[in-house]
């Protein structure tokens, strides 16, 4: 196994998918349930996300050929809503339970689509799917996004203890170095693109 391959996608998809800033979220979505039903919102979330992700990871550049679209595209565009994302971390509004969506199970919607399968976690994880050449190279990136979603799940699963522990400024500060860190990754998903796009016209 590719343990430089895993390395990569395990950080990127953790700083992506934030399980520390999802926890404040989960809470004020579903701080009214009864415990039994957090605790299957939290799965159910997890479950819909690594499902999406994998579709795309599977099945994105099919997609993308069928519709014309290159990849350096999708990067661009990918490191645009990266961007988004990282302001709303760096600004709280990714923490506003007003903002999101209403819905009959906000374990589908918002949780598990798009705030932990949003469009930065299925960019990432086709351009690692891109690099991956042999059987090893696809488990490594399969185990990190399993190992990911893990933790996750985990994070949803324990999150009033969790809440208890960092309390509300540990989760903030948290929110706010995981902003940086994807405002980081879309910079150079964004450099990337036009790098390719440079290499195209001039080659």
């Amino acid at each position: 196994m590719n343990a430089k391959l895993f390395g990569e996608a395990l950080v990127t998809l953790f700083v992506i998918m934030d399980p520390p800033g999802m926890v404040p979220i989960f809470l004020a979505l579903t701080g009214r349930q009864p415990a039994r039903e957090r605790k299957r919102a939290a799965w159910q979330a997890v479950a819909l996300a690594g499902g999406v992700i994998a579709f795309f990871a599977v099945a994105g550049y099919q997609i993308l050929g069928y519709l014309g679209i290159g990849l350096p595209a999708l990067q661009g565009a990918g490191g645009l809503l990266l961007l988004l994302v990282a302001l709303e971390l760096l600004t709280g509004k990714a923490d506003d339970p007003s903002s999101q969506q209403a819905t009959s199970n906000i374990a589908l919607v918002p949780l598990g689509t798009p705030l932990l399968a949003g469009p930065g976690a299925i960019v990432a994880t086709m351009l690692f799917v891109r690099r991956a050449h042999t059987a090893g190279d696809f488990a490594a990136i399969a185990l990190g996004m399993a190992v990911v979603l893990l933790l996750v799940w985990l994070a949803l699963r324990f999150s009033g203890i969790i809440v208890r522990i960092l309390r509300p400024s540990g989760i903030e500060v948290l929110t706010r170095i995981a902003g940086l860190l994807v405002a980081a990754i879309a910079v150079q998903l964004i450099a990337d693109a036009v790098a390719a796009f440079v290499r195209s016209y001039l080659g």
